[in-house]
């Protein structure tokens, strides 16, 4: 049997995570997340309830051909037999076993007034439920983990029935005794006193399984491994009922980097933050750009004064390298930014800033100007990018001259709605002179109409941009004007089939902020094909 020292990582997304409001796995999702969470390095999946749950049932079954885990061991949960019930003609103890999985996890009542008033039995009832379902689980090889639900409110009530379930669990061959935070509405201090105390009390390892409803999950749980626990639960992205629970990718970067605790494999720490997104994509959750370690924004850095000293030193205003877990550091440019932001930016687009001072303090001063107009440079870098190259000495030239735009919105009946665009442009030619070109496209919206006339009327001369389409399209009201207007700004997102960038457009007119972030998005599209540089002709054949 493994030491108490060994340190477990258990990771519950696929049942306790799965109990979010908004999310239902399918059996391939729940394979899919199972994969995703190897790649961490957890060392126990759980994986759901067989028997109890069709779907759970299924996905064991699956498993056993379907996955192959090179980290993790599968879990699968359940209950103690029922009162009165031999352990053997239990159902559900049964199932526990086809499921096939190396490992059991258990759930059991620590908490004597649930014993009595949820189960309706007596608490010595309780403890041979314990006792007889862990022994014959352990006499079918199973390795059995015991999560006491709610323990520490039955502490608090009786310090010592929740103490009986694990000796019992414990003298019947369990493995883990999990303390659960059930209800979620403990705090650090009051968990590690408990655990300390239960620790002194008990022999057998000691494990936590956290709620997030103090907001605390993450905290309470390195409070309880500092206390003595050597098992932790948590769920991807802190997935959970009511506010979650404790997130997996925080336990684990804080466990490894903050405590020098290894709990997963070296190799696995910078799969983190890309496991944390596919996770969100396959719940079809926004993945939280804020969240601790794994988030966009985890170390993205917007004052001035920040920028500064990270321009010395990334140290300075980082705790921790973000390659660590997969992560990167990104410099926001706002109207707080000052010249190192700038730099750095630039730096980090692939634009050499270097011996161009002047250049960067026209940045900074357009910037802040802009931003008092509305406009955000934070979401949309290939226009930060256009904006910064255009007050360098080589500056891209204008992919076009614009004569003049005009849309158009037709209601045909029966829900049928065209809208149509024609755009005139100028087109630079190498000997100085121009071409005008007008283009008509459709779409189903304005912006889309303009998008395709636009485009119809530059392919010619820029082929690259063939292959060019809109990606993702949003609109924000900042504010009213006089009370008969307001400011719209638009983002843009544009792809390629390779990469996607984001443009940023402002104006009163929804139609004009929309064009001025296609026109960003259109020539950053040929200025990245040409490695940065302007173009006026066709691409030379390659």
């Amino acid at each position: 049997m493994p030491s108490d020292t060994e340190f477990h990582v258990f990771d519950t997304t696929l049942r306790d995570g799965a109990q979010r409001e908004g999310i239902s796995y399918s059996v391939a999702d729940k394979l899919a997340v199972a994969r995703l969470l190897d790649e961490i390095g957890v060392g126990f999946i759980e994986g759901g309830w067989p028997g109890a749950l069709p779907k759970d049932t299924e996905f064991f079954a699956r498993a056993r051909t379907e996955l192959k885990l090179r980290h993790a061991q599968l879990v699968a949960f359940g209950a103690t037999r029922k009162a009165g019930v031999r352990v053997e003609d239990d159902l559900q103890v049964r199932a526990l076993l086809d499921a096939g999985t190396p490992v059991v996890c258990l759930v059991a009542k620590s908490d004597v007034r649930h014993v009595r008033d949820a189960l309706r039995t007596t608490p010595e009832e309780n403890l041979a439920m314990v006792a007889d379902t862990v022994a014959f689980l352990v006499a079918h090889d199973r390795r059995v983990f015991v999560d006491c639900e709610h323990f520490f409110d039955g502490y608090a009530a009786d310090p010592g029935y929740g103490v009986r379930v694990l000796e019992t669990a414990f003298a019947a061959g369990a493995e883990v005794g999990v303390l659960c935070d059930t209800n979620g509405g403990m705090l650090p201090m009051g968990v590690g006193r408990v655990v300390a105390d239960v620790r002194s009390r008990v022999s057998g390892k000691l494990g936590i399984h956290c709620q997030d409803d103090t907001g605390c999950a993450v905290a309470n749980t390195l409070a309880a491994v500092e206390a003595g626990v050597t098992h932790v639960q948590g769920t991807a992205n802190g997935y959970g009922e009511r506010a979650g629970n404790a997130d997996t990718f925080v336990l684990v970067a804080n466990l490894v980097t903050k405590m020098g605790i290894p709990a997963v494999p070296a190799e696995c720490l910078p799969e983190l933050q890309r496991v944390s997104h596919a996770i969100a994509e396959l719940a079809n959750i926004a993945p939280d750009d804020h969240q601790p370690f794994v988030g966009a924004s985890a170390f993205a850095h917007k004052a001035g004064l920040h920028a500064s000293a990270i321009k010395v030193s990334p140290g300075l205003y980082n705790h921790l390298d973000p390659t660590v877990v997969g992560n990167d550091m990104r410099i926001l440019v706002t109207e707080m930014a000052g010249r190192a932001s700038v730099e750095l930016k630039g730096r980090e687009l692939g634009v050499d800033l270097a011996g161009h001072s002047d250049a960067i303090g026209r940045v900074v001063d357009q910037v802040k100007v802009l931003e008092a107009d509305g406009w955000s440079f934070e979401a949309a870098d290939a226009s930060f990018e256009l904006l910064l190259r255009a007050q360098l000495p080589d500056a891209p030239a204008p992919l076009f001259e614009l004569e003049s735009y005009k849309t158009s919105v037709e209601h045909w009946g029966n829900g049928v709605v065209v809208s149509e665009a024609t755009v005139k442009v100028h087109l630079p030619n190498p000997d100085g002179t121009t071409e005008r070109v007008i283009s008509t496209g459709e779409g189903n919206g304005p912006v889309n109409a303009l998008d395709n006339a636009l485009r119809q009327a530059l392919v010619g001369r820029y082929p690259q941009l063939a292959g060019v389409s809109l990606a993702d399209y949003k609109v924000r009201i900042l504010g009213w004007r006089g009370g008969t207007s307001a400011t719209t700004r638009v983002l843009i997102d544009t792809t390629d089939g390779v990469g996607e960038w984001t443009t940023v457009g402002v104006h009163a007119n929804v139609v004009e902020a929309s064009w001025h972030a296609l026109v960003d998005a259109l020539s950053y599209a040929v200025l990245s094909r040409n490695g940065g540089r302007s173009s006026t002709g066709p691409e030379p054949a390659r």
